[in-house]
């Protein structure tokens, strides 16, 4: 089979493709024929040498996300059969022709949705899922703050918010991202190429969804209403910052960190089952929808990274496999 891997760390040049042999599925392992994969913020770090990949998984072989069929089971397998659409979320490895995973943490595909818009709903609707849901809590009537909306985290986080009754805030330094975000439900678009989001906001949040990191947090901290709750899924723009922690200790805040990459097998598995009960059906129905910048051949990988580092997309990149 073929793969993608990093031949070193550096820039675009050092992503090549090679000839290995095909994985053989263990016990309740499912062999997936991969058609899409997603290309994220972690690949880029991963191929300048910044991510290394979780202990278990490939160390030079890109991919969280990945969209196909099944081709084939290990012993005890249950759930699925050959030619079973499915998508899922890895700790690497998913921009290869075939992938391995536990049956637990695969998701079936709409028969109404392409492959490659498959391949855009894994880890930005499992991360806003995990971030909103599960560990921010997010009510009905809560107002929700979601930064970077034109991300594919935020345009998931976008509709999942909608769907979950609350008023949803983004920001955005491209008018054009926040219009985009509108179609999706957004309420209240901040342009933060004029200034702070803070000075922006009219009402306090409830919850605020963030991808920037340290240069954020004292304004995070200032918007948040009275038992807010921070979410940080990234750090953008730094890891670290100097703040007072007073505005903690006075509006009884939480601030949450999640990642999704260095999860256990049965952490992955749980909010797999979740993420099927509570949001499975709307993608079914088309209450949510991925939402997809572009579309490039595998062997155009180089381009999709330098699209995502260019920040001018709106949704997921995706790469597919030709010729398979």
């Amino acid at each position: 089979m073929r793969e993608i891997f990093f031949a070193g760390a550096g820039g675009p040049e050092v992503i090549q493709l090679r000839e290995v042999p095909p994985p053989e599925p263990r016990e309740h392992q499912v062999r997936v024929r991969v058609r899409a994969a997603g290309v994220n913020r972690a690949d880029l770090l991963q191929r300048e040498g910044r991510y290394p990949a979780p202990p278990g998984w490939p160390a030079d072989v890109p991919g969280l996300e990945f969209s196909g069929e099944v081709e084939s089971s290990g012993p005890d397998v249950t759930r699925w059969q050959p030619g079973d659409r499915v998508m899922g979320l890895v700790g690497g490895g998913a921009q290869a022709e075939l992938v391995l995973i536990s049956e637990a943490e695969l998701l079936p595909v709409p028969d109404s949705m392409e492959l490659a818009d498959a391949a855009a709903v894994p880890e930005a609707f499992l991360t806003a899922f995990d971030a909103l849901r599960v560990r921010a809590r997010l009510q009905s009537g809560e107002r929700l703050l979601i930064h970077a909306v034109g991300s594919g985290v935020g345009t998931a986080a976008v509709q999942l918010g909608k769907l979950a009754g609350a008023v949803v805030v983004g920001t955005s330094r491209t008018a054009d991202k926040l219009e985009r975000a509108m179609q999706l439900g957004l309420d209240l678009g901040v342009d933060t190429s004029t200034g702070r989001f803070s000075e922006a906001m009219r009402e306090p949040v409830d919850v605020i969804l963030d991808v920037l990191g340290g240069p954020a947090l004292a304004d995070n901290l200032a918007v948040l209403a009275p038992r807010g709750r921070l979410i940080l899924v990234g750090f953008l723009q730094g890891r670290s910052a100097e703040v007072s922690l007073e505005p903690i200790m006075r509006k009884r805040l939480e601030v949450i960190g999640t990642v999704m990459r260095s999860r256990s097998h049965g952490e992955r598995a749980e909010l797999v089952r979740a993420f099927a009960d509570a949001v499975l059906p709307a993608l079914w129905d088309g209450r949510l929808i991925p939402v997809l910048d572009r579309r490039y051949p595998m062997s155009e990988l180089a381009a999709a990274h330098e699209r995502m580092t260019s920040n001018q997309g709106f949704g997921k990149i995706v790469v597919e496999w030709n010729g398979n």
